[in-house]
């Protein structure tokens, strides 16, 4: 980019600028504070990025062109001038018949992707009659119990017209499965089911905890899902490798990065010791990341990821398909910064990290609405978020030319820190085993936790400004109409579910459970099993019952 003598030169006028014009300004008024860093606090910002910060930045190796390897400037070689990302708006509570609503709405006001939330009890594989259920049915999501719910959901929604999106990890093959079998009844070829599942039980270790069975046979599910897809439903993403909720949990961007690829390393490793070529699979392998305030600092991180598993997938595991080299992402905007006082903040926040998202070139996106930080989003705020992204799509010039900040001194010098710091974590892993150890031996948990701390301190300390909280207060907070499930939903979906098992084949339902059983004792492909026992209007908690009984429950140790 520039020669030596170019270099030197530069440096030579900074060095004067900073003496005669900078350092009067400095003794004169200072600056706002004596260091500035990154949103969590990950990396220094300087002062002022010169063509020195990124002398060593070779464009070919290290930007190259989009759709190109090492695809740090997309993995499309068109960007969003060719299509624009999916614009998904997570939904789901209640009841079936509500998320259907929903999800129609959504649909008529131009949603161009679903995103399905659950409810903890389906979260965790449990019925909606459940004991350990009561009180918690379709609370943070909706309540689904067998296929007579999914097919609730689903009513008068073509599969082969939309893309699904599901936040589900443990049980992550009973509800593909429910999918399936939906698509099934509709009439629609396999192969053009499309959509993600969560699928990302390593994260729920790290950060999340609905998890259900040990890590042994949560990676064997995870690759019979992987072989069983690759075969079956092509176009179906297998996993959505998750650093969004270890963002949520408190660590930093490069933290994110790390333990993300390095969840997906893992998972890669796993299906390759199951026997599956690494072409096979990894095309349909997608992340999912988190979008935090810090506009510059996210669209970098982004970038960083994307140059980072190229790299993996080509030095690691040899892989020459292009695809399995593309890190694929989907984006939601960050719960953790949303407020539950002056919540119209919210929408402004909310409105940057999807610009973050989208210069940073994601595939598809979530908004999340102002009112999350209290409920549910109601169907207002849930409008609000979606027309967020369609402005951005087609008022801001944000989307019209590919990577527009490339070549940005700041943007590449704090790209290339990210990848290093990530690729110096990412090291100590495989120092400590693999990130399966790594979790095991809670090294992981406990990064993430210090993070979390000491900027929970900084706030409470007023050493780091969140407007409406610790700054900027008001004494009195308009009243706010929230979303609710009552007593009488959960009584209802209950008498739904007592319905479906009074109508069902019972001897059906235990002879696809026995079948499911002993291939779970075995070392079959689970997942025809699964599809069949669901057709049955097996329930979820029977079927995770059963996977219980054979694999145990995962009991977290204690931190090393």
């Amino acid at each position: 980019m520039f020669d030596d003598d170019d270099l030197a030169s530069i440096r030579e006028a900074k060095e004067e600028w900073e003496a005669e014009t900078l350092d009067p300004v400095l003794d004169r008024f200072g600056e706002r504070k004596d260091e500035f860093d990154t949103d969590t606090g990950g990396q220094t910002v300087d002062r002022l990025y010169t063509p020195n910060d990124v002398s060593d930045l070779d464009y070919e190796e290290d930007l190259g062109f989009p759709g190109e390897d090492p695809y740090t400037r997309g993995v499309y070689s068109t960007g969003y001038r060719g299509r624009l990302w999916t614009m998904r708006q997570y939904a789901g509570f209640g009841t079936p018949e509500e998320t259907n609503e929903r999800f129609r709405y959504l649909i008529d006001q131009g949603s161009s992707g679903l995103s399905m939330a659950f409810d903890l009890p389906t979260q965790m594989g449990y019925d909606s009659d459940a004991t350990m259920s009561a009180g918690e049915v379709g609370k943070s999501g909706v309540a689904i119990d067998t296929l007579a719910d999914f097919e609730k959901v689903f009513d008068g929604i073509p599969l082969d017209e939309v893309s699904t999106s599901m936040t589900i990890n443990a049980p992550a093959s009973v509800l593909l499965a429910m999918y399936i079998a939906v698509g099934d009844k509709q009439g629609v070829d396999r192969e053009e089911l499309r959509g993600t599942i969560q699928n990302d039980v390593l994260k729920e270790y790290v950060a999340r905890n609905t998890y259900i069975y040990p890590p042994e046979p949560s990676m064997r599910i995870i690759t019979d899902i992987f072989e069983f897809c690759a075969q079956e439903t092509p176009n179906f993403n297998t996993i959505s490798i998750s650093g969004y909720h270890i963002r949520e949990a408190g660590s930093t961007a490069a933290q994110e990065v790390a333990f993300t690829l390095g969840n997906g390393i893992e998972y890669v490793e796993a299906a390759l010791d199951a026997g599956l070529d690494v072409d096979e699979f990894a095309p349909q392998l997608s992340f999912f990341f988190n979008a935090h305030n810090n506009i510059l600092e996210e669209a970098s991180k982004f970038r960083a990821a994307r140059r980072m598993w190229a790299q993996i997938m080509e030095e690691r595991f040899d892989a020459d398909d292009p695809q399995s080299k593309q890190l694929k992402f989907h984006t939601q905007t960050a719960g953790s910064t949303l407020t539950a006082q002056q919540i119209e903040n919210n929408v402004v926040r909310v409105a940057y990290q999807a610009l973050a998202a989208v210069l940073g070139g994601t595939q598809s996106l979530h908004t999340n609405g102002k009112d999350e930080a209290l409920s549910l989003p109601t169907e207002k705020s849930v409008r609000t978020a979606l027309r967020t992204q369609q402005i951005l799509a087609h008022e801001s010039g944000a989307a019209d030319t590919i990577d527009p900040l490339a070549g940005s001194y700041y943007v590449e010098s704090l790209t290339d820190d990210i990848e290093d710091e990530a690729f110096d974590l990412l090291n100590t892993v495989d120092d400590k085993g693999g990130m399966l150890s790594a979790i095991q031996q809670q090294w992981v948990q406990r990064q993430i936790q210090d993070v979390a701390y000491e900027r929970q301190q900084e706030i409470e300390d007023g050493e780091r400004t969140i407007v409406g909280v610790n700054e900027f207060e008001v004494d009195d907070e308009p009243e706010v109409d929230i979303e609710e499930v009552t007593e009488e939903d959960e009584k209802r979906k209950i008498e739904g579910l007592e319905s479906v098992k009074d109508e069902r084949d019972d001897d059906a339902v235990e002879e696809r459970l026995a079948a499911l059983r002993e291939a779970a004792a075995g070392d079959e492909n689970l997942m025809p099993h699964i599809v069949a026992a669901v057709k049955a209007y097996a329930t979820v908690g029977e079927i995770c019952n059963v996977l219980r009984d054979v694999f145990g429950e995962y009991q977290p140790g204690t931190a090393l």
